[in-house]
Order: C-alpha cells, then structure tokens, then sequence
C-alpha cells in the first residue's frame, strides 16, 4: 500500500486547475479536499466550507500569528491559506488530501512535508490561450486580469521546482495525465 500523499496542484489563474481538481476529486472518492481559508470575497457560487473558509483580515493575522498555517500568501490584496489542523488530520487518518493552491504555497508545503507531498503544476499552451481563458470566465475586470498574467512569468519560474507539469490544452487529457500520476504515486498498488 502507498503512504498517503499532499497532491499539490498549482497553476497561474485561468490555466484550468480547479476543474481539473474537481474532476480528479470525482474519480477518487478516496482522497480528501484541503480547503483553503481566504480573506477574499465569497463568489455567487462559492460555499462556506466547500470552497473556501472565509475570514476577516483579523481572524487571519491572528491564525498567522498563532502558527495555524502551514503556508500562507498574500495576493491581490488578499490572504489564502492552508490550515495545519486539517493536514495533520488527513495524514494522521491515512488519507491523501489534494490541494489547489498558488506555486509559493506548494512549495511551502513541500519544505514542511518533503517526503508526503507531490507537486503538480498546471500550464497553459500559452500565455494567449490564459489571456482569453481569464476574459471568459467573466469573474474579473481588465485591471485584476492583468495584475494576474503579471505573475505568470514568476510562476512558471517557480514551476520547475515541481514533481509534475502537465500542459492543460486539452482539458481531458490534463485530467487524464494527472489521473495517472496519482494512480501510479498515490492510491494502494494491488
């Protein structure tokens, strides 16, 4: 049996990451959601506790402040973490947890966790098909989809510290592929 991992995904805004993540979470029952609290604010669509957990800037600082993150970022005016207690928590049940989460946090996780954890990250074809990506997901103005695609150069700087990059140009293929490495690095060999 393989030892319980923390499937890092990670990708620049608009490359496909949470779909991709959503399906690999429908084809593995098995392995856990780490949910992500914010400071961001909550989407139409979004839910409390299934997206995101949702805190005020103080709530925030003081988890910071108390150690309860194992890795937090500050973006766009925003924080988003992940919290200790539901990583200790999975692991300590013997179940993988899968994370969608921006490439400094992965890299966090990884320093805390070397040997649990397994980085993927998630490219688009190019930084045209991103722009076009962002403009028809209808969630941000011009001036916050710039402010995104100004971080992609770092990200995918960053990117070649990863385990895995998989490029998203047919979204079932990626889906495929990183289905595959999950397979093969995590799930129980028979």
């Amino acid at each position: 049996m393989n030892k319980p991992k923390l499937i890092v995904v990670s990708a620049p805004s608009g490359a496909g990451k949470t779909t991709i993540a959503r399906e690999i979470l429908q084809r593995h029952p098995e392995i856990l959601f780490s949910i992500s609290a914010t400071t961001r604010s909550k989407r139409e669509h979004e839910i409390e506790g299934r997206d995101y957990f949702f805190l005020t800037r103080q709530q925030f600082e003081s988890y910071i402040d108390q150690g309860r993150l194992i890795e937090w970022e500050q973006i766009y005016g925003d924080y988003y973490g992940t919290l200790k207690s539901e990583v200790e928590n999975a692991l300590r049940s013997g179940k993988s947890m899968l994370f969608d989460i921006d490439v400094k946090g992965a890299l966090s996780i990884k320093k805390q966790y070397p040997t649990d954890s397994l980085l993927v990250f998630i490219s688009p074809p190019n930084v045209d098909v991103l722009t076009e990506r962002l403009i028809q997901r209808k969630t941000e103005d011009e001036i916050k989809i710039r402010r995104r695609l100004d971080r992609v150069p770092m990200e995918l700087e960053l990117s070649k510290e990863f385990d895995v990059y998989i490029v998203n140009d047919a979204l079932s293929e990626a889906i495929n592929k990183l289905d595959e490495v999950i397979s093969s690095a995590v799930l129980p060999q028979a």
